[in-house]
């Protein structure tokens, strides 16, 4: 069942004790910002404080797709990308051209190169330009998955689904994602969500699309777009940055000043076992600027720290780095939790603290969607052990939008 998801509001306690909110101030070794405004100015969560955002009841005609949707080849065949299709990824064009392609199936024959791009290897992540031609090599279109041809496995998976939902309509789905499920597949990976997804195809065999991703072991919203449409204007939100995200996490120690802004430049570094995000210069190669707001909303004695993050820029890993890089990683964190003789509190779990709590996005048809997650079971026993109360103010709503 559809249903919307109000924010939480603070109870009374929380409200007498909320003091007036500070002015982020840039950490000391952070980039400063040119042109840094004051948070009142761009503070659109405060302005909508208290508003009702009801998705639009007349929907807008829905964009027309690039290109008409092609028979599944048999054989290889060239095609021209055409000026619709400017600039769009790899994996976005062939589920464009072919619904119903699974995301496996683009993967692999990318990954094998037989897919081609003016007669070179391509990847997946690759933009297209009008006029080039691309090279398809036979395709295998998934059968659509009707609910009474379901598996017992597949309706398990299913009723998960619908027990992961926050909210539903015809364009939009906002799953709350637990913390260990993976949103992607990758080596040694058999369950995840975009599998899970396969289950949801419609009668033309088009299942609903990823819009963002999260990592593993990071619980909270999800937002996946069900029409090629809504992807494609859910995207386009996230590319212009008019997604706002709130995450909430539990850090070592307790950050000064208690709001401020994070600026840097992340690059990717391989090592033998695992991928990291490391800081970076400006001009290092691979390097992207990278900037988070971050606001302190309760502590646990001087030990730990309730943190409310709202990343302006969407890196890799972007607000565990930086937390690691102030000084103060995120508790449970295996890449970035760099403190010495740093002893875990008892009771608490070591796992990952990070909440992916709040999306706040435009819906493709017309008004706003406006979700929020719960805390996941272990985060909400570390809650309970430290006294912390979930339904606090916020500082972070008062933090710029850019």
């Amino acid at each position: 069942m559809s249903r919307r998801i109000k924010r939480t509001q603070s109870n009374p306690r929380a409200r007498e004790d909320r003091k007036a909110p500070r002015p982020f101030r840039e950490r000391p070794h952070s980039e400063p910002k040119a042109g840094f405004r004051a948070p009142g100015k761009a503070a659109r969560f405060a302005a909508e404080r208290g508003e009702k955002r009801p998705v639009a009841q007349q929907p807008a005609k829905p964009a027309k797709s690039p290109a008409e949707p092609l028979p599944l080849p048999t054989k290889v065949q060239t095609v021209v990308v055409t000026a619709d299709e400017d600039n769009m990824r790899v994996d976005r064009f062939l589920e464009a051209r072919f619904p119903g392609l699974s995301f496996s199936h683009i993967q692999r024959i990318v990954r094998k190169g037989e897919l081609r791009v003016n007669g070179k290897r391509a990847d997946s992540k690759d933009r297209l330009q009008a006029g080039q031609s691309v090279r398809i090599p036979p395709l295998r279109l998934d059968a659509p998955k009707l609910a009474g041809a379901l598996s017992e496995a597949e309706q398990k998976t299913l009723a998960a689904l619908k027990e992961m939902t926050l909210f539903e309509d015809d364009d939009v789905l906002v799953l709350n994602k637990p913390a260990g499920l993976a949103v992607q597949g990758g080596s040694g990976t058999t369950r995840h969500v975009d599998q899970m997804l396969e289950v949801m195809r419609d009668a033309k065999g088009q299942k609903p699309r990823l819009v963002h991703r999260l990592d593993k072991e990071t619980a909270g919203c999800l937002l996946v777009a069900k029409t090629r449409f809504a992807a494609t204007a859910l995207t386009g939100s996230f590319r212009h940055r008019s997604a706002r995200k709130i995450y909430w996490a539990l850090v070592a120690g307790v950050p000064k000043p208690k709001q401020g802004r994070i600026s840097t430049y992340l690059a990717k570094e391989e090592g033998e076992e695992e991928t990291i995000m490391r800081i970076a210069a400006h001009g290092d190669e691979g390097a992207s600027h990278a900037v988070t707001y971050y606001a302190v909303v309760e502590t646990a004695g001087n030990k730990l720290a309730w943190v409310s993050l709202k990343p302006v820029t969407g890196r890799t890993h972007q607000l565990r780095a930086h937390m690691a890089h102030i000084g103060h990683p995120i508790v449970g964190d295996p890449k970035y939790f760099n403190r010495e003789n740093w002893e875990f509190p008892g009771g608490l779990q070591n796992r990952l603290h990070l909440l992916a709590r709040r999306i706040v996005i435009p819906h493709p048809r017309g008004g706003v969607i406006d979700a929020t997650a719960p805390l996941p079971p272990h985060m909400q026993q570390s809650w309970n052990l430290l006294g912390l109360e979930a339904s606090r103010f916020d500082p972070i709503e008062n933090a710029p939008e850019e």
